[in-house]
């Protein structure tokens, strides 16, 4: 099995971000974040607090040193310890605080990220799909939102409390010996340009090992739904050596990132203990020498040692950070793209509904739906939006009427065309020039929503839902739809068998409805297209993987739908094409020929010669 997909290296979304500030791109969160802004601000004043009370224990400690202890006082020794006892648990309990300030408010951060990722998934156009990876969406909804979410819980928070510990920590030891505190001060230098060098290489290397997750994902997701091929062709091998080679390249970006981190933690580790060795040295000598009292050099010497910590983390607390940018900058890759735009508002409409436009009557049971002026095409263009611009637009030229009430066939050759023009009259696709009307109006001034409630579609792959057959069905229908609408629609598709399945219309089809048979799930998309009663109806091969009797019984049933409603079906076999009024025949990207089936056999010469082929086929 070959995935088509493109890799991160080539994927659409490798875009250039060269001197993009990570600072800038996290800001972007801050929508998401401001609603719970004031927890999120108290949870850092509280851990703030917390991390100055470990400051206060040198204090402490100094007081006992020069005081009870030189003193030889045991009640001022146990006073000491009370008052370190106390401050310790203080300091426990404002940490704790702080965890529970901050958990379920970032839970509904994420929720609501994700929420608004995959509403503007729905909103994007089918082209944006078709070039992006599965896998690169699936990591963005999952692995980068998880990410974010570590970051707003800790290290946003203690790059801000650790960076307030370094300074009052480093006031507090220059206010004890300012000598000693220049020397520990000695290693910020080195120590801040390490981290710039670091920032940059590290986002690079983040960048990557997250979109070779996308990657990773995308097989992973491509091996499971094509279990059947990877089985049946035997391809299990080939397939699990890709998968081993795109582990192993992201394990090696994995260990270059932990590389970079290694790295800057022996600097950040190493020089600041230097320091502190250095300055143990000094103070015990100006001890020594009676300059400086015992209990001062264990109070900045507790002091270097607390702010040990804070200093050792900022390693991971960049790279933490680093990694959260490149997420926000992956979601928002996503969340820029631009959606199906709402359509205009129509001018001069026949007949203004609520939306503005003219909204043709859906018909309802027993209704002719003669009313109108069909379903035209006026000199429609249509090149893929990714193709060059001298390459021939995939349908040229398009003039086409299909009358109110009017079921016309739609034939050619494979590659005609035939599938991408079906998808323009829902608006899957704009077109590139000339417009396409329903009862006269442009569906490009019709509302998205509103267009696809009127023209219902069967696509040539019958794609089901993990649900149950009921819901897969009714997913055609309006508000109110009920057991009567089902019971009709599974009657014109002939899927009278989904009453015999283990729960009835009630049964779980299971993940793209691989539980049930080509035909059973062809016949339920056909049963969701007309479920609705729908004004407009595109079919596309509707019964291609049907038997001949029960093919002609979904004929005979779908021909009283056919009769209520204006219809576009793209036909192989000479029997669909014969559920129609007329046939159009679409021939390198333009209409070659209109007119009924027995005109059309008698004179144009490519028709008589594709229905010959079929009908050998079939024979």
């Amino acid at each position: 099995m070959v995935t088509t997909r493109a890799t991160a290296e080539e994927s659409p979304d490798r875009t250039d971000r060269t001197g993009r500030s990570a600072v800038r791109t996290l800001l972007r969160l801050w929508p998401y974040v401001r609603p719970v802004r004031v927890r999120l601000f108290t949870a850092a004043a509280v851990a703030i607090v917390a991390s100055c009370l470990a400051l206060v224990i040198p204090l402490v400690l100094k007081w006992m040193v020069d005081g009870p202890v030189a003193d030889r006082d045991p009640a001022g020794v146990w006073l000491g310890a009370l008052y370190l006892l106390l401050l310790g648990f203080a300091e426990a309990l404002l940490f704790g605080l702080r965890r529970w300030l901050v958990a379920r408010p970032l839970a509904g951060v994420e929720a609501s990220m994700r929420a608004d990722l995959y509403r503007h998934l729905q909103r994007l156009p089918v082209a944006f799909h078709d070039r992006w990876a599965s896998g690169q969406l699936l990591s963005r909804g999952t692995t980068d939102l998880m990410l974010l979410r570590m970051f707003l819980a800790f290290p946003l928070t203690f790059l801000l409390v650790n960076s307030v510990t370094i300074l009052v920590g480093v006031i507090i030891m220059l206010l004890q010996d300012w000598t000693l505190g220049l020397v520990i001060l000695v290693p910020a230098v080195p120590v801040m340009v390490t981290c710039v060098i670091f920032e940059r290489r590290y986002a690079s290397v983040a960048r990557r090992a997250q979109d070779q997750v996308g990657d990773l994902t995308t097989v992973v997701e491509e091996s499971v739904l094509g279990i059947r091929i990877i089985k049946g062709f035997g391809r299990h091998r080939s397939q699990a050596h890709a998968f081993r080679a795109l582990s192993r390249t992201l394990r090696g970006t994995e260990l270059h990132k932990a590389r970079l981190l290694a790295t800057i933690w022996g600097v950040i580790v190493t020089l600041p203990e230097l320091a502190i060795g250095a300055a143990l040295v000094l103070g015990t000598v100006q001890v020594a020498d009676g300059e400086l009292s015992a209990g001062t050099l264990v109070a900045f010497l507790s002091t270097a040692l607390a702010l040990r910590w804070p200093v050792d983390s900022i390693g991971f607390l960049l790279a933490m950070s680093q990694e959260a940018a490149t997420a926000t900058e992956r979601y928002f890759e996503v969340m820029d793209a631009t959606p199906e735009e709402p359509a205009p508002t129509a001018v001069g409409s026949r007949s203004a509904g609520r939306n503005g436009w003219a909204q043709p009557a859906a018909p309802g049971p027993g209704s002719t739906g003669l009313k109108g002026d069909g379903l035209r095409f006026h000199n429609v263009r249509f090149r893929y939006p990714d193709a060059s611009e001298d390459s021939p637009p995939t349908l040229d030229h398009i003039d086409l009427h299909i009358r109110p009430g009017e079921s016309m066939a739609l034939v050619g050759p494979t590659g005609s065309g035939k599938t991408t023009l079906t998808a323009l009259i829902p608006r899957l696709h704009e077109v590139t020039s000339g417009h396409i009307t329903l009862d006269g109006q442009d569906i490009a001034a019709i509302p998205r929503e509103s267009l696809r409630a009127l023209v219902a579609v069967a696509f040539e792959e019958p794609t089901l839902f993990s649900a149950s057959v009921a819901d897969n069905v009714l997913m055609g229908a309006g508000e109110g739809a009920g057991e009567p609408e089902l019971e009709r629609a599974l009657g014109v598709a002939q899927a009278a068998f989904a009453h015999t399945l283990p729960h009835g219309t009630e049964t779980q089809v299971g993940e793209q409805g691989l539980s049930l048979s080509g035909g059973q799930r062809q016949r339920l998309a056909l049963a969701r297209a007309v479920v609705g009663r729908p004004r407009f109806l595109v079919l596309d091969d509707p019964l291609s993987a049907l038997d001949v009797h029960t093919e002609a019984a979904v004929e005979a049933a779908l021909r009283e739908v056919l009769a209520q409603t204006t219809a576009l079906i793209v036909a192989h076999r000479p029997s669909t094409v014969l559920l129609a009024d007329r046939v159009a025949l679409l021939s390198e990207g333009r209409i070659a020929a209109v007119g009924t089936h027995h005109e059309l056999l008698r004179t144009n010469a490519e028709y008589a010669h594709l229905m010959a082929g079929t009908e050998e086929a079939d024979r």
